[in-house]
């Protein structure tokens, strides 16, 4: 496995400056650039775009909190994280919360296909209003709760101690981290889906 960090001269863990990565990205890109190699043999210029390809996957996937969490943990353990059964107890209410809306902007959305007259047509317009302000309110709320979540992973102790409790905790850590993102992605994608679909 390759170790992306390594790949970008970072050491491991769990917050990474985006500015600062996307520099690195930037700089290294253009050093090994598949265009640079244009008078290059065929396996050479494989080679470059094989490279490139993976500077780039090793970028998005440490751009993203939880992708970057999921391949610390796995670096670190051997194992990919643990399956996400449920959705970490701080977040049970605003969980609850986007599985009603969600269930009843779907159930709107059904029920909006089927109707044809104009003047129905009319009436379903501000119910859809209704049902946009609420999710975007949790959009709000989920943008919050990310920002939340990416401040605690900053203020993440990455020291290394041979202490096998103090390691197990923080591998524990780690994993909440990334179920909270796991989720916390989900959610604004599942939000951001349904506000499209309002609009058509």
């Amino acid at each position: 496995m390759v170790d992306y960090f390594a790949l970008f001269g970072e050491s491991r863990r769990p917050w990474l400056d985006p500015d600062q990565l996307k520099a690195k990205f930037i700089a290294l890109s253009q050093e090994i650039h598949p265009d640079r190699t244009h008078g290059s043999s065929a396996e050479e210029k494989q080679r470059a775009q094989d490279r490139y390809t993976e500077l780039n996957r090793a970028y998005q996937t440490l751009r993203e909190p939880k992708d970057r969490l999921a391949h610390l943990l796995e670096l670190e353990t051997g194992l990919k994280p643990t399956a996400i059964q449920t959705a970490p107890e701080e977040l049970m209410k605003v969980f609850l919360q986007i599985g009603t809306v969600c269930r009843e902007t779907d159930q709107f959305i059904e029920h909006k296909k089927t109707v044809t007259s104009p003047l129905l047509q009319v009436d379903l317009f501000g119910r859809a209003q209704e049902l946009t302000a609420r999710i975007q309110q949790l959009q709000q709320d989920v943008r919050r709760r990310t920002n939340d979540a990416e401040r605690a992973l900053r203020l993440f102790e990455d020291g290394r101690k041979d202490d096998v409790d103090t390691a197990s905790r923080r591998r524990a850590e780690l994993e909440e981290s990334y179920r909270t993102f796991s989720y916390l992605t989900r959610w604004n994608a599942q939000l951001q889906e349904r506000l499209v679909q309002l609009a058509l």
